[in-house]
Order: C-alpha cells, then structure tokens, then sequence
C-alpha cells in the first residue's frame, strides 16, 4: 500500500480520536461546572427562560394564523336535578369590557358603605346555565381564600399529602357564605395540587418551576392580575396574598383567548365537553365572577359566556367529578368525589375568622409570602 493511501485512511481514525478526546475534555468542563449548585441554578433559569419565549413565540405565530382546535361550542343540558336556589338578590349587570379600551392594574379602596353579602343568582346565557357569585373587591368584610382538605396547613405535593376529604365536611367547618371548588388535583395517592397555591400571604405549594396552567393573583390594594406563565412569564408569586393557578386560559384583554396545549393542558377531560367551573374579573377590576356551570359545554362555549357576563380576565378552574357549589351553608351541587381545595368566600354575614383578616393587614403593611425551606425543598 502506497504512503498516500495510508495517510487517507489513517485520517478518519484520528478526526474519531480527536472527536472523542474532546468530547471527554468538554463533558469533564460540564462536570465541574454543573458540580457548583449557583450554576446549575442558573443554567436552568436560562434554560426556562428561553423556552417560555419560544413557546411565546410559536403561539403568537398560533394565533395569528389558525386557532387550536376545539370542540365546537356544544352546551350539553345536564340531565340531573339541581337543588332550589335559597336566595335570588338582584345582581347588578357586570360592567362591559368594552368601557375600557386598557385595564391597568389599579387600588380598590374598601369602603364600609359598601359591605353586603355576597351576590349570589341562577343565570343563563348562550344556552347556558350557570350559579354566579360576585365577589366584590371594595366590600371590606368580603375575603378569599383556600381551604384544604383535612384543615392542612400546606397543599399536597409528591413528596407529602394530606389526602381529600368530603365537600360536605369543608363546607361545615369553613363556615362560608360561599365555598366552591378549587384547581385540579391528581388522581394518584398523593393527589398534588396544580401549580403554586398563596392563602392568606402565605405560600400553601411553592416551586421554582412552576410554569403551567394560568395564575390568578390578588395583590397589595386588592390588585388583580392574570398570568399565563408559558405565554407571559411566570407571576411573583411573592407578591400575592392569594394566588391559584389553574387553567385555560379563557378570555385575554377581553376577547376569548384559548390556546390550551401552549399551557400544558393534554387531558381529554379539559380540552373536550364537561362540567365546568371558571373565575374572571371585569376590566375596573373591582370585582370577581365565580361561576358554577349546570350544564356541560366546551372550553369555547365556556370562555363565551365569560366574555358575555363582562370578563376582561378569565379563566378555567377544577370541573368533572369536582365541581362543586355551597350557598350559605346549603350545598346545591355536590362533587362527586372528595376534593384536596376549595375556594372559600366570607362576607359580612358570614364573617371572616380574624387570623384570616389580621393577615391581610399585615399584607397591606408589607407582609410578604416567602417560602419555608423546611418544607419546600425542591
């Protein structure tokens, strides 16, 4: 064999030699420096970072060109019979979104002229039929929060869990004049809640990676706030002294706003038609519509009659098995499992327990949710 042709072939053997030495050079660099807790940190917060700009992006692209589909906007009538209505006020028409052309965050002054209880009725709209409760934000005797099952003080996670419990029993020991069903769970033993979850200032769940679902936030002032983390970036979460994520997304800036793969939501049960229940707030953002669905419908329909009540903000939470609805006491619809959460609404004849007040004066003084270590340890 030639010297040429010995030369040729020894090159490829030395371009693998080359590629594998340094290969080994690179992967002990990456050893090293992944060894240093501050850079893994950090090359995962980056890593987070750009992948929430890019799903951003290709959702935008989305959105501009073809909407996800969905099922057709279908309200499928329940067949079972729904207890009386205890009460029927009059609620007033919510404001239309329209009034506004930008809502900008703003400070919702209590005021006790204003208190009253909690504005409760049995609408319909778009074919559909639905329990409202407004919740007004200016009412000084009205507050939310969440209740957990078992009286637990934090949220189920993988790692510990309080298990569910009867709606009936959260209904009786919250003692509300509303109380209704919360965010997703698993259907696994350990039944983790969706997302971060603040009560009262302080953290029920934490994790730094948090970047699913849809974020509701109460802030200092009674400031309202919606975050899609995958499209937005994900909410501070140290700045709210409640805080639920769930999700989809139903309606953004007043207009119907789905775009629930981009989310994370994968389930059939979301995405097809069920039972459902949602949450939103007009654009003065001086109030919140809970709203308890009788029929069964698609997000589409769902995010509709949102649009229609008045939302500028609006999202999905819990439905199926967990919907879930009291009325002073008087449970109307009962889930039909036990539940991990529960949203739980006081007024001024139903009244607030006064650590649950003591808390939000303390917030409005400069409190701030913080993470215990010894208990999120992710």
């Amino acid at each position: 064999m030639s010297k040429r042709k010995q030369s040729e072939g020894c090159r490829p053997m030395l371009r693998r030699t080359f590629l594998f030495l340094t290969g080994l050079a690179l992967a002990r660099v990456a050893a090293d420096y992944f060894a240093i807790a501050q850079n893994r940190e950090s090359f995962l917060t980056l890593a987070s970072q750009l992948w929430q700009k890019s799903l951003a992006f290709l959702s935008s692209i989305q959105s501009n060109q073809t909407p996800q589909h969905l099922p057709s906007n279908p309200v499928v009538k329940s067949a079972k019979t729904n207890q009386p209505l205890p009460s029927n006020p009059i609620v007033k028409s919510p404001e239309d979104y329209r009034a506004a052309q930008q809502s900008q965050p703003q400070i919702i002054k209590r005021s006790a002229k204003q208190a009253k209880p909690v504005q409760f009725s049995r609408k319909t709209v778009a074919g559909a039929s639905f329990y409202l409760t407004t919740i007004d934000l200016a009412d000084p005797e009205i507050y939310l929060t969440i209740g957990l099952a078992n009286n637990a003080d934090f949220a189920n996670t993988s790692k510990v869990t309080r298990g569910d419990e009867p709606f009936e029993n959260m209904v009786a020991r919250y003692r509300a004049a509303v109380v209704a069903n919360g965010t997703f769970f698993g259907k696994d033993e350990q039944k983790s809640v969706l997302g971060n979850m603040v009560a009262a200032g302080k953290f029920l769940k934490y994790s730094r990676w948090e970047n699913y679902g849809t974020t509701l936030g109460i802030k200092a002032g009674n400031q309202l706030e919606m975050v899609t983390a995958r499209i937005e970036g994900k909410p501070d979460w140290s700045q709210h002294w409640f805080s639920l994520t769930c999700g989809p997304r139903l309606v953004k800036g007043g207009k119907v706003w789905l775009s629930p793969l981009s989310e994370g939501f994968k389930d059939s049960h979301v995405l097809g038609v069920g039972s459902r229940t949602a949450i939103g707030f007009p654009a003065s953002r001086d109030k919140l519509f809970l709203v308890t669905f009788l029929d069964s419908l698609s997000l589409e329909a769902e995010a509709k009659v949102m649009q229609r009540i008045g939302c500028f903000e609006a999202m999905n939470l819990d439905g199926g098995a967990s919907v879930g609805l009291a009325h002073q006491g008087e449970i109307l619809l009962p889930p039909g499992r036990n539940l991990t959460n529960v949203l739980v609404v006081y007024d001024r004849e139903y009244r607030a327990p006064a650590q649950l007040k003591e808390s939000w004066e303390r917030f409005q003084k400069g409190s701030r949710p913080t993470p215990d270590k010894s208990v999120f340890f992710d």
